[in-house]
């Protein structure tokens, strides 16, 4: 998974990110052979030779230890690992001493509750991101009483972003007694921006409340909002079981 070079340079313990851009910025950095002084580049630390002062920090990622975290995110967290406007951020739900090199896996949006993969496990995280591996599953509540034509509209794909959504499975759940409002569960094997709730709005039913409550076989059993959990080494492993999921490269632990 390609990641900012600053980053890189961080998690592999040579320097802070602040001072990781310094160390660009004085062209100390090399991509492949070639030179690097803009802030923002990214790499692939799986792929690229990364060099720093002309010694290569590959090896350095390499022996990290891999760690996984299940995070219940609240309403009003940012999925990001730093924001210009200091709003609060899913990191900000572990100890400091354990953030060093993670990074959310995909993004919930500020005002969507639910479960999220903080890692630093470029393997997991291309899993989980590509379409289709991967099914979440979301709880909905939205304005009113959609019709079945409309809700079968949504379950075919509607046109979005120059493409046509996937096929979604969309079940009723229950019906407000107050306000006729509804409340769905829906199953997505792709995640485009703020997916759910423009599906509902091009068919004039706003989404009030969204939720992520299964990613895969992981579920939120036992993780409060706010709160997080290590996962397992044997849900992480599950992940690689299907064979269309499992790389040819991957080493059991």
């Amino acid at each position: 998974m390609e990641e900012r070079l600053q980053k890189i340079i961080a998690a592999a313990g040579i320097a802070s990110r602040r001072a990781a851009e310094e160390i660009i910025l004085r062209g100390d950095v090399t991509v492949n052979g070639k030179r690097i002084t803009e802030l923002g580049t990214k790499a692939d630390p799986e792929r690229d030779h990364i060099k720093v002062r002309g010694k290569l920090i590959n090896p350095r990622l390499s022996r990290q230890e891999k760690r996984y975290f299940l995070v219940n995110k609240p309403r009003g967290y940012l999925s990001s690992v730093s924001d210009p406007k200091n709003r609060p951020l899913v990191m900000d739900l572990i100890p400091a001493s354990e953030r060093r090199g993670l990074h959310p896996v995909g993004r919930l949006d500020f005002n969507t509750e639910g479960l999220i993969v903080l890692t630093n496990d470029g393997e997991l995280t291309r899993l989980l991101t590509q379409a289709g591996s991967v099914p979440k599953l979301y709880e909905v509540k939205v304005k009113g009483t959609p019709s079945e034509e409309q809700i079968e509209l949504l379950r075919r794909g509607i046109r979005m972003d120059r493409s046509r959504t996937a096929p979604a499975e969309i079940r009723l759940m229950s019906r407000t007694k107050k306000g006729g409002n509804s409340w769905y569960e829906i199953t997505l094997r792709e995640g485009k921006n703020q997916q759910i709730r423009r599906m509902f709005d091009s068919i004039n039913h706003s989404v009030t409340k969204l939720r992520r409550v299964r990613i895969g076989h992981l579920t939120g059993q036992g993780v409060a909002p706010g709160q997080y959990r290590n996962l397992k080494p044997g849900e992480v492993k599950k992940f690689f079981q299907t064979p269309s999921n499992k790389p040819a490269s991957r080493k059991s632990k």
